[in-house]
């Protein structure tokens, strides 16, 4: 079986990283174990480094620390250029970077999903595919 290609939005990361036990930490060893191909865009990454310094009570670290990790997702995914998205039904104008990295990594390869717990992205699912943390890990769980 081909491995699964999958786009980890910023809040998946984020709570992977927190939260090893968790869903999202799940598929985040996953990912280091080589079971998921992850994309992700240079915007997801910028959001994740500025979003990340608002959880040093629960990892603890450093600036320094916060770039290494920055620096070792950027390697071990592949980064991708976002298209421009104009998606007149996404509720929130900040996500369509995110929606547009979907759609560069559909056009670039066989992505199989957009992995997020953000709700406006969610209710796009009819028409992407998207899905939360807990619906990709309960079809996939055996990863």
């Amino acid at each position: 079986m081909a491995t699964l290609r999958v786009v980890l939005d910023t809040n998946v990361l984020l709570s992977g990283i927190a939260y090893p036990a968790s869903v999202p930490g799940r598929i985040m060893a996953a990912w280091r174990h080589g079971s998921v191909d992850v994309m992700l865009s240079a915007y997801i990454l910028d959001e994740f480094r500025r979003v990340l310094p608002r959880l040093t009570q629960r990892h603890g670290m450093t600036a320094a620390e916060i770039e290494d990790l920055v620096d070792a997702l950027s390697i071990q995914a592949e980064v991708i250029e976002p298209l421009p998205v104009a998606e007149a039904d996404l509720r929130d104008v900040d996500d369509q970077p995110v929606l547009g990295t979907l759609l560069a990594a559909l056009r670039a390869s066989n992505v199989d999903y957009l992995i997020t717990g953000d709700k406006d992205l969610l209710v796009m699912a009819e028409r992407y595919p998207i899905v939360s943390p807990a619906t990709f890990w309960a079809t996939h769980a055996g990863l």
